[in-house]
C-alpha cells in the first residue's frame, strides 16, 4: 500500500472529524439523502459521459493511488547497460535469451524487435506508438476522475436547492427552518469533498505515477535503440544520465562503483 494516499487519506478524515467534533455533533454532519444525491448523482453523470466499458475501467484505476509500486529509474538503466554488455560480448541474438528475464512487456518487445533486425528507425516508430496510445490511455483515466471532481461540487449545490425548496414548504413552522437548512447545506459540504479530497486527488496521484511510466519507457527505447546502434555501454549509460536528476546519477554511479570494489576484491 502507498504510505502517501493513506497517510493522506487518514490525515484528512482526522482533521475534518477534530474540526466538526471541536464545534458540534458528528452526527449532525451525517446524512443519507444528501450523500445519495452528491456521490451518486456525481457518479451518475460521470457514467452518462462515459461509455460503461471505461467508467468500469476507471473506477477500477482507483487501486494505482494505493499501490506502492516503485518505478526505478536507476535500476532500468542498470539493467540496459547490463543488457547492452551481452550484446557487445555475444553480439544482438544473444538478447533474445536475457529478453526472458525480463518482466517489462515493453522493453520485451523491444529486445525481440532487435532481435529480429527489424530497422532502428522502425523500432523506434513501433515503440513510440505505444508509448503514445498508453499516455492516452493514462489520460483518459485521469480525465475521469477530474471528470468526477467536476460533477461533485455541482451535484453539491442541486443538494442544496433541493433542500432549499422543501425548506421553503415549511416556512410556516419558524423551529424547522435551522434544521432544514443546515441539512441543504451538507450536500454542497459533501461535493466539496468528492472533489477535493477524493477524485482530485486520486487524478492528480494518477498522473505523477503516469508521468513516471512514461520516463521509464522512454528511457527504454533510448536505451535499446543505443544497444542497436553498438555503442559502448559507457556512452549509453552517461546518455540514460540525462533523464535523471542530479541525485539519481549519483546513486547509480555510487551503486558501480561499489560493485567494482566487490569484483576487485
Amino acid at each position: 500500500m502507498d504510505l502517501a494516499t493513506i497517510g493522506g487519506l487518514v490525515a484528512g478524515i482526522f482533521f475534518i472529524v477534530s474540526s466538526i467534533m471541536m464545534g458540534g455533533e458528528l452526527g449532525s454532519f451525517l446524512h443519507a439523502a444528501s450523500a445519495m444525491i452528491t456521490f451518486g448523482g456525481a457518479f451518475a453523470a460521470t457514467l452518462i459521459s462515459y461509455p460503461l466499458a471505461d467508467f468500469l475501467k476507471s473506477l477500477k484505476a482507483a487501486k494505482l493511488v494505493f499501490s506502492s509500486k516503485q518505478l526505478n529509474e536507476g535500476e532500468i538503466i542498470k539493467k540496459i547497460i547490463e543488457l547492452s554488455n551481452i550484446a557487445r560480448k555475444e553480439g544482438l541474438l544473444a538478447l533474445e535469451e536475457a529478453a526472458e528475464s525480463i518482466d517489462d512487456e515493453f522493453m520485451k518487445k523491444g529486445i525481440l524487435l532487435i532481435v529480429d533486425g527489424t530497422d532502428p528507425e522502425l523500432v523506434r516508430n513501433i515503440l513510440e506508438t505505444e508509448l503514445i496510445f498508453i499516455e492516452g490511455r493514462h489520460k483518459s483515466i485521469q480525465g475521469f476522475w477530474e471528470k468526477v471532481g467536476e460533477f461533485g461540487p455541482a451535484w453539491g449545490m442541486i443538494g442544496t436547492l433541493i433542500g432549499l425548496i422543501n425548506m421553503l414548504k415549511t416556512m410556516n413552522d419558524p423551529s424547522t427552518i435551522g434544521a432544514s437548512m443546515a441539512v441543504a447545506l451538507i450536500t454542497t459540504l459533501y461535493g466539496s469533498m468528492l472533489a477535493n479530497f477524493i477524485a482530485l486527488p486520486f487524478a492528480n496521484k494518477m498522473k505523477v505515477i503516469s508521468e513516471a511510466e512514461i520516463l521509464l519507457k522512454e528511457v527504454a527505447i533510448e536505451g535499446l535503440l543505443s544497444i542497436q546502434a553498438g555503442e559502448n555501454p559507457r556512452v549509453i549509460e552517461e546518455k540514460l544520465k540525462a533523464f535523471l536528476a542530479p541525485s539519481l546519477r549519483n546513486e547509480i554511479s555510487e551503486g558501480e562503483d561499489a560493485g567494482e570494489g566487490e569484483n576487485n576484491g
